[in-house]
């Protein structure tokens, strides 16, 4: 079966809490990358209505996406939407027409009843400032990332191939490494040549948008100096900076910001960059398959990317950052609630770690007294000072929803 089709195969956990706030809210607002499954959570959202209250009517889909969808809100999108109060509207790819954010307001102010719009956006900055400005109060958001460990577990897909092939659904679910790598590569010209411009109506340069995102898995998970960068492009500072502002904000990088809270000492300043899903990252290395990734000098920091990306798709309320002093002490994710840190992780992707004396270093200038190592498979063990060892699955089903609750 094409792996389009195989993607309803996977039970998304953003589809029952969509429906739960579309129950609460007027408009709940479905976030996340291109191709990550916004537009099946959205049908799936839309065959359950149609069910329910018999008849197709119940629900109508606007994809901004299409010249005849958007041509619907072109002249009078006041009275076209105003025809439809009974219905669930959904709108697809809805950065595309900012402006509709302050109609929006108007429409759920005049009948504020809940589950009135389904907003699915591939871009943050247009729609978050739209919202902010037109429907704080009225409004629930959800990000849908890539197919974590847990719904990787129910579909009966393994953890290596979650880690090679990323957690796009599509490749995940390909019948062959060449499809997974096909369109891994399509996928990257399409943002590199069409997609950042197009959302956020910005002039990019192929040739550097390229190199800088080339650039940027090739040192996954290091700290970002865009002056650096600048200087091996050929661009300047401030121009990396958008670059990386832009890709963040398409929901294509995780910027992993160092913890400096209630300590005194000398810490790093720059933050972490990583490319978010692990599969775009080895197709940016030309890693295709787990040989190559087991033998590839990036297996450790695409072990630690990938480690970073599921504990953010799972921590629930809890925030992340990472800890590193001027002296070489470090840790590769602090958990904190507010200004207090929970829990210090290190990422190992051998399964017989070893701690350097600077991560105990943390551990006493932190005190936090959940301390844990991530490996890739094996069964839990103590280490030293009260510090457990997990694979990432037990670590995320077992311990994650406790520390981070």
């Amino acid at each position: 079966m094409d792996a389009f089709y195989n993607c309803y195969m996977i039970p998304r956990t953003q589809l029952d809490k969509t429906a739960r706030l579309l129950k609460q809210f007027p408009a709940v607002a479905l976030l996340g990358a291109r191709q990550t499954g916004k537009t099946t959570v959205a049908k799936q959202i839309m065959a359950a209505r149609e069910g329910q209250k018999g008849g197709d009517g119940s629900v109508l889909y606007l994809d901004l996406e299409k010249d005849s969808h958007r041509q619907r809100l072109e002249n009078d999108a006041e009275a076209y939407l105003s025809m439809h109060t009974d219905k669930l509207v959904i709108i697809d790819e809805v950065q595309r027409k900012p402006e509709l954010f302050a109609l929006l307001r108007a429409l759920i102010d005049e009948k504020r009843v809940p589950g009135r719009f389904l907003l699915l956006g591939s871009s943050s900055p247009h729609l978050v400032k739209g919202v902010s400005e037109s429907l704080a109060g009225r409004i629930a958001y959800v990000e849908i990332g890539g197919i974590s460990i847990a719904e990787a577990q129910k579909a009966g897909i393994n953890i290596e191939t979650l880690w090679l092939r990323g957690g796009f659904p599509i490749p995940l679910l390909a019948d062959s490494e060449q499809q997974v790598g096909e369109w891994h590569e399509h996928f990257i010209q399409s943002y590199i040549k069409r997609d950042l411009a197009s959302l956020f109506g910005a002039a990019f340069s192929d040739k550097v948008l390229g190199n800088f995102w080339t650039m940027l898995a090739g040192s996954n998970g290091g700290l970002f100096n865009k002056e650096i960068y600048a200087r091996s492009l050929g661009v300047t500072g401030p121009t990396v900076a958008r670059y990386q502002h832009y890709m963040d904000a398409a929901f294509l990088t995780n910027e992993l910001q160092p913890w400096s809270a209630s300590t005194r000492k000398r810490l790093a300043k720059a933050s972490k960059i990583y490319i978010r899903d692990s599969g775009i990252m080895h197709a940016l290395n030309k890693i295709n398959s787990m040989d190559a990734l087991r033998g590839s000098l990036h297996a450790g920091s695409s072990w630690e990317g990938f480690v970073v990306e599921q504990l953010r798709l799972a921590k629930g309320n809890s925030d992340l950052y990472f800890y590193r002093t001027h002296n070489g002490a470090e840790v590769d994710v602090v958990l904190a609630k507010g200004n207090k840190p929970v829990a210090c992780i290190e990422i190992k992707l051998s399964t017989s770690p070893q701690l350097t004396k600077g991560f105990y270093e943390v551990v006493n200038d932190l005190k936090t007294k959940n301390n844990y190592v991530i490996i890739p498979s094996g069964d839990a063990f103590p280490m030293d000072n009260g510090v457990w060892c997990y694979n990432l699955a037990e670590f995320v089903h077992d311990i994650l929803p406790d520390i981070a609750k």
